[in-house]
């Protein structure tokens, strides 16, 4: 199972193996609070994708379809996920931002359980 969380949330058992999903650290959050077991920069969005996004959800889509293609050429990365998932059953992929409908861990998550 692959759940999607805001790092900001109290973290749970249930949570299971918690992996950082974005490119910078979350502000004001410190690593013993957050208790991340890994932190996947580059399965992000590079910068540029990133940057343009800004969490317009006019750009939605179109963010959906770039990032998708990233995550084509990330085939390790995505490995990884999976690979954790099927040792510990749970994976939750934490995200920072304020939006929890449209972000980079709804679009992995989808392309992870597809």
């Amino acid at each position: 199972m692959i759940k999607t969380k805001r790092v900001y949330e109290k973290p749970e058992k249930s949570d299971g193996i918690r992996i950082l999903i974005d490119r910078l650290w979350p502000r004001g959050l410190s690593k013993e609070k957050a208790k991340i077991d890994r932190w996947l920069k580059e399965i992000t969005p590079n910068n540029e994708l990133r940057k343009w996004f800004s969490h317009d959800i006019k750009k939605w889509v179109e963010f959906q379809r770039r990032y998708k293609e990233e995550i084509k050429g990330k085939a390790v990365l995505m490995d990884e996920i999976k690979k954790l998932e099927k040792m510990n059953k749970i994976v939750t992929l934490l995200f920072s931002a304020k939006d929890i409908l449209h972000n980079n861990a709804v679009v992995l998550k989808v392309y992870l359980t597809r």
